[in-house]
């Protein structure tokens, strides 16, 4: 079988307008996605306050938790 080239659809990932905190510190280019922010919203690598952005992103998907069955 052939490899047959990518269409641009293919290619190119769908990007949506995501929610993220970006660091303030005008030095550090940190962000991260609002789902795994910290609870104190601190910067994880310099430690400083994050504010709140729009960034277009790809869409990420979320891994289904498996249910623990118990049994008695």
């Amino acid at each position: 079988m052939a490899d047959q080239p990518l269409t641009e659809e293919q290619a190119s990932p769908v990007l949506e307008p995501t929610p993220i905190y970006r660091c303030k510190q005008p030095e550090c280019k940190a962000w991260v996605r609002e789902e795994y922010a910290s609870e104190d919203k601190a910067c994880p690598l310099c430690k400083e306050p994050m504010a709140r952005s729009i960034k277009h992103l790809p869409v990420v998907q979320k891994p289904k938790r498996k249910r623990s069955s118990k049994k008695s």
